[in-house]
């Protein structure tokens, strides 16, 4: 039986090696950093886990999943980006307050009530933050692998995912009108600091090369 830190800790893990080319592994400080913890309390846990066979790591080394730990974690990540789907969608939750409750869903163990959930929405293919969901045979639609930091003067591109998926930072697009779909115009860039000139519904905001640098999108 796997607990629920143990599924919180695989899934803190594919979110640091999902979308990296190649050998997909992560650091234990990179890990207790996403975790907020401390490297030594990491490291304990990551001997359960690697004892369990979820993992491959060496002491403070790079972690990697055995095939049966990425399985769990991939199905804890599909949990809970349906569950964030169904907050939005079906219950009028705001994309800023389901992170918290779709925590505790995740933990709900049937397979039956997951399909059943995933059919109920659609067969959605991202959940409200633009996550991928991933498929129940384990496959993951496509993410976009440009930000807006990268775009230029006079480009228009359209919010594909947020990276921070933070409560502050969601209230501060908000106040942006930005949400996933939401069309961008770049009017300026600022060489001194890289930040961005945006036009969004007609309003001009400034926003700086960090919050440019946590939102993916593509060109319309």
């Amino acid at each position: 039986m796997i607990s629920h830190t143990e599924e919180d800790y695989l899934k803190a893990l594919f979110r640091l090696v999902s979308g990296k080319q190649g050998k997909q592994e992560a650091g234990t400080n990179a890990l207790a950093d996403l975790l907020s913890l401390k490297p030594a309390s990491v490291n304990n846990m990551l001997k359960k886990l690697r004892k369990k066979e979820l993992i491959d790591y060496e002491k403070y080394g790079k972690i990697s999943f055995t095939d049966k730990g990425r399985q769990i974690a991939l199905l804890v990540v599909r949990k809970h980006r349906l569950w964030e789907t169904f907050l939005v969608d079906k219950l009028g939750f705001s994309w800023d307050r389901v992170h918290d409750i779709a925590e505790q869903l995740e933990h709900i163990r049937s397979d039956e009530l997951v399909e059943k959930l995933d059919w109920f929405l659609g067969h959605p293919e991202y959940d409200p933050h633009g996550d991928p969901i991933p498929r129940s045979d384990g496959s993951t639609p496509t993410t976009p692998s440009a930000v807006l930091s990268s775009m230029q003067k006079g480009d228009v591109c359209k919010v594909m995912m947020v990276k921070d998926t933070s409560a502050a930072f969601l209230q501060y697009l908000e106040r942006l009108s930005i949400h996933v779909g939401t069309c961008v115009s770049v009017m300026d860039k600022v060489s001194f600091d890289n930040s961005l000139v945006i036009e969004v519904d007609g309003k001009h905001h400034t926003v700086s090369q960090k919050v440019a640098d946590n939102l993916y999108v593509s060109y319309c």
